[in-house]
């Protein structure tokens, strides 16, 4: 019986906080206790500052996050800025937003919170005559500053609540840095995928159609040019995406290479619902399954070995399904290969299910059946429509 196996990865995933803010008791509205409206309250404007600081430190982000920012910490005025300009700021006194990063230089320099005084903030004139500075960092480094300024001189509580939203904005900072480090190790692994493609796929076609040039003219020239499609989509360099029905399309040239090499010894099968076609997916993200699916599904066998591709419209998704009939995989070889080690056997895998993760969230990624002698089902979903997934 085959046993199922769960890519698993790790993520930093949000935390969904409900407070109760009103309950209804007696057929009438009682406030809840105020501390949990006041915690609420924070907790909600915190959340709409964390999108924007999620795609990294941009005027943009810095903008989007300001305003809800300075509400966090109930200041005058409040200034976010990189290390050689203020990107942000919101409150009074607007004129003074060119100084901020002047007001931040020893901050960021000696990457420790600051409280400034009249002496130190040049630029800014009364009812402004204090400030405290935190420095923002990222991946370990400092990036830029957060400035809180006030009319009268800030106590404990407010240095500290300073220091604190500097390091919510810091961890904010680092998750997107986690994410664009997890896509530049995503894009590298497409990169070398293509290479661990090519070898053995192009000099098998290449032989396959050598074979014809002098029996079949016409099927050389056929497969020739099928080839040139199938490589010109496998190492184009544009784009993340894909739909569906292109991917589809140079999975059909490399079954009809591979069928010129392996002959009747390969049966396809194909099962697409119309609907899905125009569905975006990662670029390259099943041919490499259906690469596996022909190496194991023939491999050791002199009988035909059966292969099937399955899209699915499944509403609001797409069920994407390779199967093969061949020798299957230890179950404890594809956790291994999925966790991250390597294994030449079973073409970009771990890839397609990390590239899967980074596009639509860590509920998407591949599952696999899959036991020694009982072939093997790699099977994924993807959303029909997702913000920001469009092919190029």
């Amino acid at each position: 019986m085959r046993e199922w196996v769960l890519a698993g990865a790790a993520a930093a995933g949000a935390i969904l906080v409900t407070l109760l803010v009103a309950r209804l008791l007696g057929g009438r509205n009682e406030l809840a206790h105020p501390a949990d409206v006041a915690t609420h309250r924070t907790l909600h404007t915190a959340s709409l500052a964390s999108p924007a600081l999620r795609g990294g430190l941009t005027q943009g982000s810095a903008a989007h996050a300001v305003r809800h920012l300075r509400t966090l910490l109930g200041a005058d005025a409040l200034a976010i800025t990189s290390t050689t300009r203020t990107l942000a700021w919101d409150g009074i006194d607007s004129d003074a937003s060119p100084h901020a990063v002047q007001h931040a230089e020893t901050v960021m320099r000696e990457d420790k919170s600051e409280v400034l005084g009249p002496r130190h903030l040049r630029g800014v004139i009364p009812p402004l005559r204090h400030a405290v500075a935190a420095p923002l960092r990222a991946d370990g480094h400092v990036v830029g500053a957060l400035i809180a300024y006030q009319r009268t001189r800030p106590g404990a509580v407010t240095i500290r609540a300073t220091e604190e939203v500097a390091g919510f904005v810091s961890g904010q900072l680092d998750l997107a840095e986690l994410d664009r480090s997890r896509a530049r190790m995503a894009e590298a692994e497409v990169l070398a995928l293509r290479a661990q493609i090519s070898p053995h796929f192009v000099y098998n076609s290449l032989t396959a159609i050598a074979s014809f040039v002098r029996t079949d003219p016409d099927r050389a020239r056929e497969l020739l040019l099928e080839f040139a499609d199938f490589t010109r989509y496998s190492f184009r360099r544009h784009g993340e995406f894909t739909t569906l029905a292109e991917e589809l399309r140079s999975i059909e040239q490399y079954l009809m290479l591979e069928r010129a090499r392996f002959g009747d010894r390969l049966d396809v099968t194909f099962r697409v619902a119309p609907e899905v076609l125009g569905v975006s997916i990662p670029f390259l993200c099943i041919q490499p399954l259906v690469e596996n699916a022909v190496r194991h599904g023939l491999e050791g066998r002199i009988e035909p070995g059966h292969v099937t591709i399955v899209a699915e419209d499944l509403g609001a998704e797409c069920l994407i399904s390779v199967e093969d009939d061949g020798t299957g995989i230890d179950p404890e070889r594809v956790r291994a290969t999925l966790a991250g080690e390597p294994d030449g056997d079973h073409v970009g895998l771990a890839n397609v299910d990390e590239r899967l993760r980074l596009a639509f969230g860590d509920s998407y990624g591949v599952v696999v059946e899959t036991a020694p002698g009982a072939g093997t089902k790699v099977t994924l979903r993807v959303p029909k429509y997702a913000v920001g997934v469009a092919p190029t």
